[in-house]
């Protein structure tokens, strides 16, 4: 085994992030980076690399490629992979490997298993189709996953962190355990997302901006448009972003253009979330559940839009019904139609409400500076 630094010599640990696609890390976790090389680590990030190599290099880490394909369940390719990784991080002599959404905690635990390395900080964001069902599949699942993940993926020195205190439970971890920490996703920066001037009223302009995919609710929010229209609620749904081709709950582009009309309307892939959510009045998001805590949220949020969402874990842990927005049972189209009713009804509430969403970002934990402070503690603790 590689000899560790532990802070005695004034070295500072390595860090070593394992993700499974580049274009996650750099929309989600640059600044954790960032603010790990600020801080004197050495940082490494080992991802699959497509497209964004230049943006991470860019936080001062140093870009590590490994193919491994996210959407596959083939346990030979993921041991595969494993032993591929244990041999980088080796090479890396890493300290603690941080291992983000639930493949990477997989691939990566075991391949820090397999290189020796005890230090370990499992990012869960989400447990994806696996946490959001009900049923007797889902449950075993979680089960199988709980039982690894806490059996031979964990050591004494192995830290969770968590977007919201339900996924800890789902692992078998009271949230207030010493070993788990609570984040508020993975942070917005306020000072980027700052509110605009609500665009007039009539018609209630509603923004769902996400990867298209049918865990979204992206289905729910159109049934849900069309239906409080045809009660009389003046009101527009526009849908932004594209559909996800390694995804397999991705919406067929066909049907997103089928959906294109009465009020609904696909834009398309955007590079300006900031700017589709300045021509509205509201954010939606009827998550089916599965995720940590939505990045489309956090956004919308910050940006002073008032939420429509659904009571799945992360979603309610940013929107109290009521206060920043309104909160319905997923998979409800008719709830959701009656909650878009009433906020088209009350120009006043979506301004208060929209108002309540950006100080719940500036004051509840949800900033990047907040959530880079608790992992920055994190590996304090480790080293």
């Amino acid at each position: 085994m590689q000899p560790r630094n532990d802070g005695g010599d004034g070295a500072r640990a390595h860090i070593a992030f394992v993700v499974t696609e580049d274009w996650f890390f750099a929309s989600h976790f640059l600044p954790m980076a960032r603010a790990a090389v600020a801080a004197g680590h050495p940082v490494s990030v080992v991802t699959r690399v497509r497209a964004h190599r230049d943006a991470i290099a860019a936080t001062g880490a140093r870009v590590v490629e490994l193919e491994a394909e996210r959407s596959s369940l083939n346990p030979m390719a993921a041991g595969y992979a494993a032993g591929q990784l244990a041999a980088i991080l080796k090479a890396l002599k890493a300290d603690i490997v941080h291992c983000i959404a639930l493949r990477g905690i997989l691939i990566g635990g075991a391949a820090a298993m397999l290189a020796g390395i005890p230090s370990r900080v499992y990012a869960l964001t989400g447990l994806g189709l696996i946490g959001a069902r009900q049923d007797r599949a889902g449950r075993l699942a979680r089960t199988a996953l709980r039982l690894l993940i806490r059996g031979p993926l964990e050591t004494a020195r192995t830290r969770y962190l968590f977007e919201n205190p339900d996924d800890a439970r789902l692992l078998g971890l009271p949230p207030d355990d010493s070993r788990v920490t609570i984040v508020g996703g993975a942070g917005i920066d306020p000072q980027a997302w700052t509110p605009q001037p609500l665009p007039p009223h009539p018609p209630l302009r509603i923004a769902l901006t996400a990867r298209m995919l049918w865990s979204k609710g992206v289905d729910t929010a159109v049934e849900a448009a069309r239906l409080a229209r045809s009660q009389g609620a003046d009101l527009d749904l526009a849908l932004h972003g594209a559909p996800d081709p390694s995804n397999r709950r991705a919406i067929p582009e066909a049907t997103l253009r089928d959906w294109s009309r009465d009020g609904v309307t696909w834009h398309g892939p955007t590079d300006d979330v900031a700017g589709a959510l300045a021509q509205a009045h509201v954010a939606c998001l009827p998550s089916r559940g599965g995720e940590g805590l939505p990045r489309a949220l956090l956004e919308a949020a910050a940006s002073g839009r008032a939420i429509l969402t659904t009571d799945v874990p992360g979603c309610r842990s940013l929107v109290r019904d009521g206060i920043e927005g309104l909160v319905v049972p997923p998979d409800d189209p008719r709830a959701l139609a009656t909650a878009m009713a009433r906020l088209a009804a009350d120009p006043a509430l979506v301004a208060r409400m929209g108002a309540a969403a950006r100080a719940r970002i500036c004051e509840g934990g949800f900033t990047e500076a907040a959530v880079t402070q608790a992992v920055l503690a994190l590996y304090a603790d480790l080293a």
